[in-house]
């Protein structure tokens, strides 16, 4: 399977592109402003059901984002795939996907794309850490491990950033290593000028 790599568009001490996005069930919206609130630091991951790194990680974080939980660490994933193309990702397998893995944090349906777009998204699952003011301190790496490399999942760059983040240390960017896994599945046609 071909690997793509986050972008590393959106620099540190950027703000946190905004959004309003409804919950798999469509019965409530979430704002970026309302989710960071309150919160120490907040972690926006762009995911989907299908994807196999996705899925690789996935028990892994759900456990990871109740144990941050408790340390005040907000945690929201995103998914910003074409439905239409590929219906596995849809808002249903979205609610099964997520009680399967244990995501007690929100799981938000980006139907037009335009949220990964604002966050230069490239891949499943990509990665983007904020501090209480909403400025990007991380974006990188859940840890070394993919599918197949027999590399323990245990979410050590995430973490070590978070870590960071909360003792309000600057992360070195040229230290970061991206993440990879598969492409956001554009619309026809909609696909952004960055990625590729």
């Amino acid at each position: 399977m071909a690997e793509v790599r986050s972008t590393f568009e959106l620099k540190p001490g950027a703000q946190a592109p905004q959004f309003e996005l409804p919950d798999a069930s469509g019965q409530r919206r979430y704002r970026s402003t309302d989710l960071l609130e309150g919160k120490d630091a907040l972690v926006v991951v762009f995911a989907c059901n299908h994807c196999p790194y996705v899925k690789h990680l996935a028990p892994h974080l759900g456990e990871f984002a109740a144990g941050f939980a408790k340390r005040n660490v907000g945690f929201v994933a995103i998914n910003s795939n074409d439905t239409e193309a590929y219906p596995e990702d849809g808002p249903s397998q979205m609610i099964e996907f997520a009680a399967k893995h244990g995501w007690d944090f929100p799981y938000l349906w980006d139907e037009t794309q335009e949220v990964a777009k604002a966050y230069y998204a490239a891949c499943t699952p990509d990665f983007f850490l904020f501090n209480s003011k909403g400025e990007l301190c991380y974006t990188g790496q859940y840890d070394g491990s993919r599918p197949g490399n027999a590399a323990p999942v245990t979410g050590a760059q995430l973490r070590a950033a978070i870590e960071s983040t909360l003792r309000g240390v600057r992360i070195d960017p040229r230290r970061n290593r991206p993440s990879s896994g598969c492409n956001i599945k554009w619309k026809t046609g909609g696909e952004p000028a960055y990625f590729g």
